[in-house]
């Protein structure tokens, strides 16, 4: 059995910085879940992108499919809560949701996921 990783560091930059940038926002949201500052919904969200980066980290593409829904729903649910409660966009929330999505979707982290990453890892029985 492979052993899991929270880091590799011979994928491509764009992924390198999508999973570290996933890390930190699981983590933010589950210190403000803590605080009770955060609402739950967005915050399972980013949850998810944590373990999504988990999954890109070990090349699965169970991961990769999770960060880019959760990063895609998290962007869209904070942009219509901003203007469904009146109050002013998070400019930096913004940008960075919007920077993670962008690596995501990059043409480099695409290519690398279609290639390398595996669809469903092998059962030990069945080698």
């Amino acid at each position: 059995m492979l052993p899991k990783r929270w880091f590799d560091p011979s994928q491509p930059q764009t992924l390198q910085i999508a999973v570290i940038l996933e890390y930190l926002n699981a983590g933010l949201a589950i210190l403000f879940l803590l605080l009770g500052m955060e609402a739950i919904i967005p915050a399972l969200l980013l949850i998810a992108e944590g373990v999504g980066a988990t999954g890109i980290a070990n090349e699965n593409r169970w991961g990769y499919n999770l960060s880019i829904g959760a990063s895609v729903g998290y962007l869209a649910i904070s942009v219509l809560l901003s203007f469904a409660l009146g109050a002013g966009l998070n400019i930096l929330g913004l940008i960075l949701s919007v920077a993670l999505v962008a690596l995501l979707v990059h043409p480099m982290s695409r290519s690398y996921q279609q290639t390398y990453f595996i669809h469903q890892r092998r059962k030990p029985w069945l080698q």
